[in-house]
């Protein structure tokens, strides 16, 4: 039977559309602008006359952010954040959401487990205590300092244990019958069923682990230790230059720092960018099948 929408329906659609749309350009604006402005000649840059176009098209910011090391040393850094830091809390969400997503007549202590990780959302114990664990645990300056303290993130914990709560308990009780055990049972049955919601959860750990920037600063020793968004967070918003080298500052004086700033920004957000296309068919459904049930 062919379905035709009502007057309003069309009208619903067609509102839902115009809105929609205008928050994803309103979205979009601000990289175009910072794209065009990494683009445009030092003058038209310093003068503000770019828009969302290029004004004498060149490429000498990013052929200095090509040379510069320091930039390419901090991605690298922030990579190596990503990498270990996902792993580190995909394995911990995992093992963690597994035992506190069964019924408390097969696992007693689930709910003052479950109340310990929730009031970690609700209260913190505070920047000052924060820094003195990381120091006296001794990984200060190193890269578990940026991996460790959040090494447990509570809302994706929330989040998987949901989803696995929401998959057939029958399921297990054959993995059990064909001898599997627990890790077994998380890894070959649990884990393949829940990859929109893996996905999910990657992502926002992910972009996490990308935009942080104030853990850079207070547990990294040096410069030449910090992440990308630290690194980028001293030369565009605390405009500190005093790391930089003799020639890097001699090539400053020839190239607007309005370029140089944008075209770090852009290349900064373009990973990011690049990879979200590929899990955004599985957000929408891993953030939905991970939050209908408790």
């Amino acid at each position: 039977m062919h379905y035709k929408p009502t007057l309003s329906r069309q009208a619903f659609l067609i509102i839902n559309l115009v809105v929609l749309g205008g928050l994803g350009i309103i979205c979009v604006l601000p990289i175009i602008h910072i794209l065009a402005v990494s683009f445009s000649s030092n003058a038209a840059a310093t003068g503000g006359l770019v828009k969302f176009w290029p004004v004498g098209f060149n490429l000498r910011s990013y052929e200095y952010v090509m040379s510069s090391g320091r930039f390419f040393n901090s991605l690298g850094i922030t990579m190596q954040r990503v990498l270990l830091g996902g792993l580190v809390n995909m394995v911990l969400t995992l093992i963690t959401a597994y035992p506190l997503s069964k019924e408390s007549d097969r696992f007693k202590p689930r709910s003052l487990y479950a109340w310990f990780f929730f009031v970690t959302i609700l209260f913190s114990g505070g920047l000052i205590p924060l820094f003195m664990v990381v120091r006296e645990t001794g990984i200060m300056g190193t890269i578990w300092a940026l991996i460790l303290p959040g090494a447990v993130p509570v809302f994706n914990i929330i989040l998987m244990l949901n989803f696995f709560r929401a998959l057939p308990r029958e399921m297990e009780e054959a993995a059990f019958i064909d001898g599997a055990g627990h890790l077994s049972t998380l890894f070959r049955v649990f884990v393949p069923l829940a990859l929109p919601a893996i996905a999910t959860i990657s992502l926002l750990t992910i972009v996490a682990h990308w935009n942080s920037w104030f853990d850079g600063l207070i547990f990294m020793n040096s410069p030449d230790s910090y992440p990308l968004q630290s690194y980028l967070q001293t030369i565009v918003i605390q405009q500190d230059f005093s790391q930089m080298t003799e020639q890097e500052l001699k090539n400053m004086r020839l190239i607007s720092d309005r370029t140089i700033k944008s075209s770090q920004i852009f290349l900064g957000a373009l990973p990011v960018l690049c990879l979200y296309p590929f899990l955004q068919k599985y957000f929408v459904s891993g953030i939905t099948l991970g939050s209908v049930k408790e």
